[in-house]
């Protein structure tokens, strides 16, 4: 705390003799400090600077490698990391970047268009794998053998677009982002569709382009959520939707809800423990957050931006748990 001195001259002429000088000591409290978020470990990726990072909390790299277009990774329990090579090689790679497990669709599809942009390590060891083109899921072992297969239904088919993120739910389903169909659908084990949510347009017409000025449902993920509901990152939809099984829209964050924030092609989302939702925002500029934690009530608590070592094309993008 501070003291400050403070001189009142009063006009003599207008009140008694001997008031005309008054001094005041008064207290000056500063202001507290922002205090600064606390430091997260966070998996990036980024096809436009072709690198796949683990960043610690003070900023430093803590692991790298080199890759080319990719839109899914993670890091396994062993601490190696399942990422992807070009779309169609899924590898594990070990922290001093030895491959000791590969997937390659191209060689299961000889001469027929195919796409990789999913992937999951199971707990049962399985590799879950979504093939745009195909358009399968399969689960495949550590000897490259399928053990099993799940065919979906698109109504586009493309082998870039028949997928986007797919995630196994504790309940033994599958949940697709169907990219070019604009449409979340549950299949069962046996592939029959047990839930869908087509992404509204709310009203708007489509534009093209992949930017905050671009727009459409071309949706990238979708994830079950511990009380039943589906949390939907819209791609360029530029929002995050939860869905309740009845097809219900609950909670919605949209374009410009953040102040000073603009979200573009909206990737990954998830719901993390404290209840904030964790999204990813790729395509939106470099004066502009690829990673961002709201609260329910859309306050920002906490944002990432990194584009010395990422860009404009960062679709992989996550908080990790701390060392």
């Amino acid at each position: 705390m501070k003291l400050k001195l403070t001189t009142l001259l009063w006009n003599p002429r207008t009140l008694p003799t001997g008031a005309g000088l008054i001094l005041l000591l008064t207290a000056s409290v500063p202001a507290a400090p922002a205090t600064p978020p606390p430091g997260r470990r966070i998996l990036a990726a980024d096809d436009s600077t072709r690198r796949l990072a683990i960043i610690a909390p003070e900023g430093s790299v803590e692991w790298e490698i080199p890759v080319t277009a990719i839109h899914d990774a993670e890091v396994l329990p062993n601490g190696n990391v399942l990422l992807q090579q070009g779309w169609t090689r899924v590898q594990e790679v070990t922290r001093d970047r030895q491959v000791v497990w590969e997937y390659d669709a191209a060689k299961a599809h000889p001469g027929r268009p195919v796409e990789v942009h999913a992937f999951q390590r199971l707990p049962d060891g399985l590799t879950m794998i979504a093939e745009s083109g195909p358009a399968r899921i399969i689960e495949v072992d550590r000897q490259g053998t399928v053990r099993r297969e799940v065919r979906l239904q698109v109504d586009h088919p493309n082998a870039h677009s028949d997928t986007r993120l797919v995630r196994k739910t504790p309940g033994g389903n599958y949940l697709v982002a169907h990219e070019a169909d604009g449409r979340v659908r549950e299949y069962d084990p046996s592939g029959r569709i047990v839930w869908q949510y087509d992404l509204p347009l709310f009203g708007q017409e489509r534009r093209p382009g992949h930017g905050p000025e671009a727009f459409g449902n071309a949706v990238f993920s979708a994830v079950r959520l511990a009380n039943g509901n589906t949390l939907i990152g819209s791609g360029n939809g530029h929002s995050v939707l939860e869905v309740n099984p009845a097809g219900t829209l609950v909670w919605k964050l949209t374009q410009r809800d953040l102040p000073g924030i603009t979200l573009a092609w909206v990737t990954r989302v998830e719901r993390l423990p404290n209840g904030n939702t964790l999204i990813g925002n790729c395509h939106a500029g470099p004066d502009q957050p690829q990673l961002i934690e709201v609260t329910p009530d859309r306050k920002v608590v906490w944002t990432w931006t990194d584009f010395t070592r990422f860009g404009n094309s960062t679709p992989v993008a996550t908080v990790l748990p701390a060392k």
